[in-house]
């Protein structure tokens, strides 16, 4: 009789768990979809599929688009591997904020031309190098 009310008990604090986790990881994708990245994605599939012809193009996307519930669930777990479901829940209601907004509207063209100064100090990083070697 022990056994059975320890596997039951063992039961509930799954499914209590496997329901928290659930809202944990929903919260995760909640925070990724607000940080811009679903505007980024929808870029690529777009730039993607300028290739596609135009009678295929809509087959093309929906089956492109379909990927990204797979992605964004991969990508919340990474973000629930480095933050607490309480953090996820600060960063929320950051990015619901006014500034979290403007962030998260301007994060892609900020990070394109942060990679583009990156760049460009590089090569002159590798200069300043081979005039020493």
């Amino acid at each position: 009789m022990k056994k059975i009310v320890v596997v039951c008990l063992l039961l509930v604090v799954n499914v209590a768990l496997a329901q928290d986790n659930t809202a944990f990881k929903n919260e995760a994708i909640e925070f990724i979809k607000l940080t811009g990245a679903g505007s980024a994605f929808d870029a690529a599939i777009a730039q993607f599929g300028s290739t596609v012809s135009d009678d295929k193009k809509q087959a093309y996307t929906t089956e492109a688009s379909s990927t990204l519930d797979g992605l964004y669930t991969k990508m919340a777990d990474l973000y629930m591997a480095e933050f607490t479901q309480d953090e996820i829940k600060q960063l929320l209601a950051f990015y619901k904020s006014p500034l979290g907004k403007k962030l998260a509207e301007k994060q892609l063209a900020l990070t394109q031309q942060g990679m583009m100064l990156g760049q460009n100090w590089a090569v002159e990083v590798q200069g300043i190098a081979k005039k020493y070697q």
